[in-house]
């Protein structure tokens, strides 16, 4: 069998490598974190925030802050938010909001090619409370490594970054589709191999604890991360979002479930 006969490089409604269909959930999630972006630095603009400071003189964080648009204000996460004030909805609204541009980007690139995978196996709710717990798990790894003392975060740091879905997302896809080629910058690697890469990468940022480093955003993604691979081994824990089966009157005259069959698509992805 060639490589493009493969599952993962044809176009079709469950999805693979790279197969972006039109108003999928992914399409959707990319399309509501490039609006949120876009909206958030027009009105950012509008509102005419001038800032000036000079270096050494003032704390990078209350500047991070003070340069923050409307949405970012309003949907950031960070410990004192959402955790003393009560403000749960920031569990959520943190994974649509993106510091620059390039963080847009490149979380967005991983979204593109990875997620297609994972719904085309889920389906489309299922996904999509895969990819939102994903997030929110890598907000309480955050919020956990803090109180265990083994992250040095101060507690109104902002957090903000789709990375801890998307981490997720790559783990599952590196679950259902191992030996899937891709590139890391100039050299190709399985797909399970750049997971593993990942994963101890984050490791190794926060154990060094280099204040230079990000490492409160790579404790998310490890706790993204490993959500996600706790979830594709658990898949029947995401049975809660689909509808209950429908249903019908048998020959017999009792009640029969109607069963949805969901095809193993594992075997496929690994041929």
């Amino acid at each position: 069998m060639g490589i493009y006969d493969r599952d993962y490089f044809r176009t079709s409604s469950r999805g693979g490598f790279g197969a972006f269909a039109m108003w999928s959930v992914t399409t959707w999630l990319i399309v509501i974190n490039i609006a949120v972006f876009v909206i958030d630095s027009l009105l950012r603009r509008a509102a005419r925030q001038d800032f000036v400071w000079s270096p050494g003189d003032v704390d990078p964080l209350i500047v991070w802050k003070a340069m923050m648009g409307p949405l970012q204000r309003w949907g950031y996460f960070s410990q004192d938010t959402a955790i003393h004030h009560l403000q749960l909805w920031r569990f959520i609204t943190f994974q649509f909001l993106h510091a620059s541009p390039s963080h847009l980007l490149w979380n967005m690139l991983g979204l593109f090619f990875f997620g297609p995978i994972l719904e085309g196996h889920f389906g489309p709710r299922r996904y999509l409370a895969f990819y939102l717990s994903c997030g929110v798990a890598g907000a309480m790894f955050y919020l956990g490594l803090g109180a265990l003392r083994l992250l040095d975060a101060d507690p109104t740091t902002p957090l903000v970054g789709a990375s801890a879905g998307i981490v997720g997302v790559l783990i599952g896809a590196a679950r259902f589709a191992p030996n899937m080629q891709v590139w890391l910058w100039f050299f190709p690697i399985r797909l399970r191999v750049l997971a593993i890469i990942y994963l101890g990468w984050a490791v190794l940022v926060i154990i060094s604890g280099d204040p230079g480093t990000n490492a409160g955003g790579e404790a998310a993604h490890l706790g993204g991360g490993l959500w996600g691979l706790v979830l594709v081994m658990n898949q029947h824990w995401l049975n809660f979002v689909e509808p209950r089966p429908r249903m019908r009157l048998a020959g017999t005259g009792r009640r029969r479930r109607v069963q949805r069959h969901q095809k193993d698509w594992s075997k496929d992805f690994n041929r």
